[in-house]
């Protein structure tokens, strides 16, 4: 059975969990892309864990970020 419940993942496990499908990011690229530009913007939708002050994100989102993107690239191609 499938659980609705998010599941945060830090800094570190996001890194893992992007190379588990295949996206290779050493530490400094996983950070930049967690860190909020000069905007404020983040690159990725991190945030800061309120209990412990660590950045987070949802496991499911993260992975769902990178299927959108494939989406719009497959597309893209076919227009």
């Amino acid at each position: 059975m499938i659980s609705n419940k998010p599941y945060y993942i830090d800094l570190r496990e996001a890194q893992n969990v992007l190379l588990g499908i295949g996206v290779e990011l050493n530490d400094k690229q996983i950070k930049r892309a967690a860190e909020p530009d000069a905007d404020g913007k983040r690159k990725l939708p991190f945030f800061v864990d309120p209990i412990d002050g660590r950045l987070k994100i949802e496991k499911r989102t993260l992975i769902s970020l990178y299927i959108e993107r494939q989406i719009e690239a497959e597309n893209n191609l076919r227009n």
